[in-house]
């Protein structure tokens, strides 16, 4: 009897406390550009005796939470460039708008929804967490997708301006690593982790000459202490399968925040190349390749980020990747004499490849913050192994008689050291910067191919083999302004390079050696009329150098007749050009104009006595270039949403070939439409449809292209597991098709397809243990900008 009076007393008690109680979420954002705003102190205080009840700080999306605090408490949230504000009134989910210092505005608690889209000095920055219009997307190359801007193709190559191979950026710092683990890397990140990406498309002169665009993924920060975890997998199915794995996991103290990253992929892709060759009076060629991939990538990420005061922090990180791939290539060639009547010759080859690559890389980020003065050091080591074994096997057919058969086995090595300081000062309004840089590269490969002779034993092959070094130097500096005027900004700077390099065919006993410095200014201007309006414009120089593949003067075979070969006297070349970017809430319009010099190309050269098609490197004079490019959203209903993109580009090219000169103006467009559909029950469905038109330079057409996505999500568990489904490339349609254009030299044609069309089948789920929030955590000054 006891027992049940008591137990009635607890539930009367509980009932009447858990009605006494209320539960807050909120988010902080900025009055009038509605960015989210981190870092901002909450303090909670007893409504009756004043007295503090609790301290809490905003998370990286500006987020709070609050559960089982009393009625009649108040809060008093503090930030530094903001109006301190008291608040007694609260509801379960409010938006709390922070008014920067010196503007006077009543006070004000409304729910509204945070602007996915802003500017950042002229460049593009874009919400992914909570964008609903990434809520099906798989991971960060699927995100980049369907960015504005952004293009992806079908070996995950990243673009932007056209095709500009962009430098990605991890939290305002450069990623230092090869070309296969940043794409691995991005497959690891969910759009749950990820808080906004800024686009670059014209960097000013405090960032590497070389970087032409930059896209900068800002990671969400877990300002929680405890340790917290996410996996994120999927298993994609074609005609083959391939998975997906990657567990990420970190723990969170008052001084140190430690994570490890880990992920595991495996599976097989497949390739297709088809081309036909002829010249006029001689033979044709019909070229069919089939390529079968099957491999196993493993990586393991370490960091430390170790706050050692209010003013200093260190970070420290170790990575691994680990690559192994089996590839096996059959194809065959079927030539005829120039009318077709006659056979002369039918081939099949087989070339089995085993390929494996090993990364290694260490990062150390310093950093020290005054009130007005900062202090910057990014390290970087990278060093990466490839060794690949193949057998190239060429029979006659029908009867399947060996025609030749050689082997080759390369090894290359890749050593990647950079080091950066840069500082900063802040006099009254205006911030000046500089900073200093040195790079050195050094690349080694060495290539041997062995012949089967009449005797059947390997002999070698010097008309193959090939030893080839490349060693880089670069030391740059740089100075840099900014300075505010009520709406107007101003920035500029300018850089320095200087580059030394040698570059030594050891095998042909020839070395080329440079070095040169060059200059290379920006300037900057942004006025903003209000919150929803505003533009900026800008100017930069930019250097591309030739990397070590274009440098190489060895053969890389597409088949025992078809190959390309580097070209070690290849000249940097020089863009300047000239951006104007306009938004209207989030509308944005942005137009490049500019002009390279010294482009660097590949160019097809054919003997018709021995049917040998190479691709052979060059510098051409110039190209004139135009983007204009408009995205914008449109809202059909409350539950259905159009993002649109419309891209126009322009390229004219100055190109001497075969002692002619060709140059065409040429015209082409992009359209994508992503539609998001917010259903009934927390489904979300997206349809992605991407159309490319006829384009080209003035050696190549390029045939239409386009695709379609089909995507659906749902979460589950209180937002704990995310489930995604996908049909990608619906209709197998995005296969790159190619002609030449002057069939008075060659006629030249030929098509990539990739196994791009696949199913897709995606989870995600958080957990964790981590539930109170530390103090505030201290943002490096690219941290800062992005908000």
């Amino acid at each position: 009897m006891n027992l049940r009076l008591w137990t009635l007393i607890m539930v009367l008690f509980l009932s009447y406390f858990a009605k006494a109680q209320k539960n807050i979420q909120g988010k902080i954002v900025d009055s009038e550009t509605k960015a989210n705003l981190s870092d901002v102190n909450l303090s909670f205080f007893n409504g009756l005796t004043s007295q503090l009840i609790e301290k809490k700080t905003t998370d990286s999306l500006g987020r709070f939470s609050f559960k089982g605090f009393p009625e009649g408490l108040y809060v008093i949230v503090e930030k530094r460039g903001y109006q301190t504000k008291r608040l007694d009134t609260f509801r379960e989910i409010s938006v709390i708008e922070m008014i920067p210092s010196g503007k006077t505005i009543e006070e004000i608690v409304l729910q509204s929804p945070t602007r996915n889209v802003k500017l950042n000095d002229g460049n593009t920055v874009m919400n992914i967490a909570g964008n609903k219009d990434f809520k099906t997307a798989t991971h960060m190359l699927d995100v980049l997708r369907k960015t504005p801007g952004v293009t992806v193709d079908q070996e995950d190559g990243i673009f932007i301006g056209g095709r500009i191979a962009p430098a990605i950026f991890i939290d305002g710092k450069p990623v230092v690593m090869s070309i296969q683990e940043t794409r691995a890397y991005l497959r690891s990140l969910s759009p749950e982790m990820v808080e906004s990406i800024e686009i670059n498309t014209n960097p000013s002169s405090k960032y590497d000459a070389e970087f032409k665009g930059i896209i900068d993924i800002r990671l969400k920060r877990n300002a929680n202490l405890g340790w917290k975890g996410n996996y994120n997998g999927n298993i994609s199915v074609n005609k083959f399968n391939y998975r997906e794995n990657s567990l990420t996991l970190s723990y969170n103290t008052e001084k140190i925040a430690y994570q490890m990253q880990v992920g595991y992929n495996e599976g097989v892709s497949t390739y297709r190349y088809n081309a036909l060759q002829r010249l006029a009076n001689t033979n044709v060629m019909r070229t069919e390749t089939y390529q079968k991939d099957a491999g196993k990538v493993t990586s393991v990420l370490t960091g430390i980020d170790y706050r050692i005061n209010s003013k200093n922090r260190l970070r420290f990180t170790l990575r691994g990747n680990f690559r192994n791939n089996n590839r096996t290539r059959t194809g065959s060639l079927y030539t005829t004499n120039e009318d077709e009547t006659q056979l002369i010759f039918n081939t099949e080859s087989n070339n089995p490849t085993e390929y494996g690559q090993e990364n290694y890389g260490i990062s150390t980020d310093y950093s020290w913050r005054g009130k007005n003065f900062e202090v910057n050091f990014l390290g970087n080591y990278l060093l990466v192994n490839n060794k690949q074994k193949d057998d190239f096997i060429n029979k006659k057919r029908p009867d399947y008689a060996l025609l030749s058969y050689w082997k080759s086995d390369l090894s290359n090595r890749i050593k990647i050291y950079t080091a950066q300081l840069d500082v900063r000062q802040k006099v009254k309004n205006i911030n000046f910067e500089a900073g200093i840089k040195y790079g050195n590269t050094e690349t080694s490969n060495n290539i041997r191919y062995d012949t089967l002779a009449l005797n059947n034993q390997f002999v070698p092959d010097p008309t193959r083999s090939n030893m080839f070094s490349y060693k880089e130097e670069v030391f740059a500096g740089y100075v840099a302004f900014s300075r505010k005027l009520n709406k107007l900004q101003i920035n500029g700077g300018i850089r320095f390079e200087n580059t030394k390099s040698i570059s030594d065919a050891i095998s042909s006993d020839s070395v080329v050696a440079r070095n040169y410095v060059e200059w290379l200014p920006s300037f900057g201007i942004n006025y903003a009329f209000n919150k929803s309006n505003e533009i900026s414009v800008s100017y930069s120089r930019k250097i591309t150098r030739p990397i070590f593949s274009q440098l190489n003067p060895f053969r890389f075979y597409f088949s025992p007749l078809n190959y390309w070969i580097g070209n070690p006297y290849l000249q940097p070349s020089f863009t300047s050009q000239i951006k104007a970017t306009y938004r209207y809430k989030n509308w944005v319009t942005d137009l490049t104009i500019g002009k390279e010099t010294d482009v660097m190309v590949r160019y097809p050269r054919y003997d018709p006595k021995t049917n040998v098609l190479e691709y052979l490197g060059t510098n051409l004079p110039y190209r004139n270039f135009a983007i204009l490019e408009m995205s914008f959203p449109i809202k059909i209903t409350k539950w259905w949403n159009i993002n649109t993109q419309i891209t126009g580009y322009y390229n004219y090219e100055f190109r001497p070939y075969f002692n002619e000169v060709f140059a065409f103006s040429i015209y082409n467009y992009e359209l994508r439409f992503n539609q998001v559909f917010s259903l009934p029950k927390g489904y979300t469905v997206n349809l992605f449809t991407n159309y490319e038109s006829k384009t080209g330079n003035s050696l190549y057409i390029i045939k239409p292209m386009y695709t379609v996505d089909l995507s659906i999500q749902k979460t589950w568990f209180d937002n704990k597991l995310n489930t995604k489904i996908s049909y990608n490339n619906m209709f197998d349609s995005y296969d790159q098709r190619l002609v030449f254009r002057h069939k008075q030299i060659i006629d030249n044609q030929f098509t990539h397809w990739w196994d791009s069309r696949r199913f897709l089948v995606a989870v995600s789920y958080n957990f964790g243990s981590s539930k109170y929030q530390g103090k505030e955590i201290q943002k490096t000054d690219e941290e800062n900008r992005s908000r």
